[in-house]
């Protein structure tokens, strides 16, 4: 195994990355920068998209090899990116808007519904929550009572949704029916105080395993579907924020980062750097598209 540093742009807060199987090209955010970026390995092209707010997350849409645009989850809501003219518009606005509160990270289910969480923006208060947009563009509440919404993602067979609350410390599990879009049953499944503060940025193998940053912790750890840990990988940097498999075989692991000097704070070299995880011996499950 071994971690290498990508040559691509230093990040204030990189995030939420996609790896779009159909156009081997990775996409990724910076939340505090308010752009979307592009990163194609084979051909080193690298390009970016900026939005009018902070942006928690993003999944591609469209249904050819090249996504026509994107939806950005901005602080009124899920808004449409295009990838042509750069426009960004409405999309589907959370009524009522909440000032206090902003969207977080999410990821698309294997039904095509983009799961994101939302949280509390001065991060005191669990009224954060777990929402859906579905395929028809309508918003549905899944869940409430969470700080920092982090790190969707599904069990191999979607009967399981990993989902973390950040302030927590805590990632939980909820039975997850994939023909619905439900989310029940929310339980404890893992605590990441001994490794970290905060759970970000997760994903799962084609084991079933779930491979989750721990930001300020200096970690990527690797879960069973038990709860076990069964890798620890540790970093250059403090503060990962995500992980994601990409790559022709699914088999590396992207991670981003976040440089801590915007909030006025020291930064090492590496901080805000984006890194690959190779020779895991393991492979990810290609991400869907938004379906509607």
């Amino acid at each position: 195994m071994q971690i290498r540093k990508i040559d691509l742009p230093r990040c204030k807060v990189g995030e939420g990355p996609v790896w779009d199987v159909a156009e081997q090209a990775l996409y990724y955010i910076d939340i505090v920068d308010r752009k979307v970026f592009r990163w194609d390995p084979a051909s080193g092209d690298h390009r970016a998209w900026d939005v009018p707010d902070m942006i928690g997350s993003m999944a591609l849409r469209g249904k050819g090899v090249k996504p026509d645009g994107a939806i950005v989850a901005l602080v009124t809501g899920i808004h449409y990116l295009d990838f042509a003219s750069g426009e960004v518009s409405p999309f589907a606005l959370m009524d009522p808007a909440n000032p206090e509160l902003q969207l977080a990270d999410g990821k698309v289910d294997r039904r095509g519904r983009f799961v994101f969480g939302t949280s509390h923006r001065a991060m005191k208060e669990p009224a954060g929550g777990l929402w859906s947009l579905g395929t028809d563009g309508r918003l549905t509440q899944l869940d409430g009572d969470i700080h920092l919404g982090n790190g969707p993602c599904w069990s191999p067979d979607d009967k399981v949704l990993y989902h973390a609350d950040s302030l927590r410390h805590i990632i939980y599990a909820y039975d997850y029916d994939i023909e619905t879009g439900a989310a029940t049953g929310r339980r404890e499944f893992f605590e990441t105080s001994a490794y970290g503060p905060i759970p970000d940025g997760a994903t799962v193998d084609t084991d079933g395993n779930i491979w989750v940053a721990i930001c300020e912790g200096g970690v990527v750890l690797c879960l069973s579907p038990e709860g076990q840990v069964l890798r620890e990988v540790r970093f250059p940097t403090n503060i990962p924020a995500s992980c994601m498999f990409m790559g022709p075989k699914l088999d590396q692991l992207f991670v981003p980062t976040i440089d801590p000097g915007f909030l006025g704070r020291p930064s090492e070299p590496d901080d805000g750097a984006s890194f690959l995880i190779e020779g895991l011996g393991v492979t990810g499950i290609a991400e869907p598209r938004y379906g509607g």
